[in-house]
């Protein structure tokens, strides 16, 4: 009888793909069976959903920073900040941190690489002494200009394998899964 347990448990092994022979579909499928039936673990669906999507975030991230950033001198969180005081500033920095995601330190020391970069001016703001304002100069105006034609264009590239309706769709549930992140006690920056 133990050697039939034996053998059941080395088919078993046999089935398993090994670490060198999975990619990440067959280890979300490895994961979520092995989650459900050994742990008893019972949201499989939430966790391929999320590693899906922390998955998608990633390799589209690298890609335009490898791609659009990286060869102008810019880290993805240089680009980031850039973009936000771009389009809606000049702004304090806990407001740049709040519409990048970053912490206030973040951008506090980011900021610093921009401003000696000649991308980014730091003033003092007219209504509150204390506090600062990010503006860019005109060279990093110039330079958003130019980075964000080549950083759209690779948007699209990515994106065009889904038709107009369906990238809506996407936006939607993407915008439904972070505005109700209120029904449980959520961490984060913002």
């Amino acid at each position: 009888m133990n050697g039939d347990r034996d053998d059941e448990h080395s088919d078993h092994d046999e089935r398993r793909p090994s670490a060198s022979e999975l990619d990440f579909w067959t280890f979300v499928e490895l994961a979520n069976h092995r989650l459900a039936t050994e742990y008893g673990f019972r949201h499989q669906l939430a966790t391929e959903v999320l590693l899906t999507l922390n998955r998608a975030s990633n390799i589209v991230t690298y890609d335009l920073e490898a791609a659009v950033h990286r060869p102008r001198g810019l880290s993805w969180s240089g680009f980031r900040l850039l973009f936000v005081t771009w389009l809606a500033g000049p702004l304090e920095p806990k407001n740049a941190a709040v519409l990048t995601g970053m912490s206030r330190a973040a951008v506090s020391n980011l900021a610093k690489t921009l401003v000696a970069d000649g991308l980014l001016d730091r003033s003092p703001d007219a209504r509150d002494g204390r506090s600062v304002r990010l503006s860019l100069t005109s060279r990093g105006h110039s330079e958003m200009v130019e980075v964000f034609r080549t950083h759209n264009e690779r948007e699209h590239e990515w994106t065009s394998v889904l038709t107009g309706t369906e990238q809506r769709i996407l936006v939607m549930l993407l915008n439904k899964l972070i505005t109700n992140r209120h029904q449980f006690d959520v961490r984060g920056r913002n």
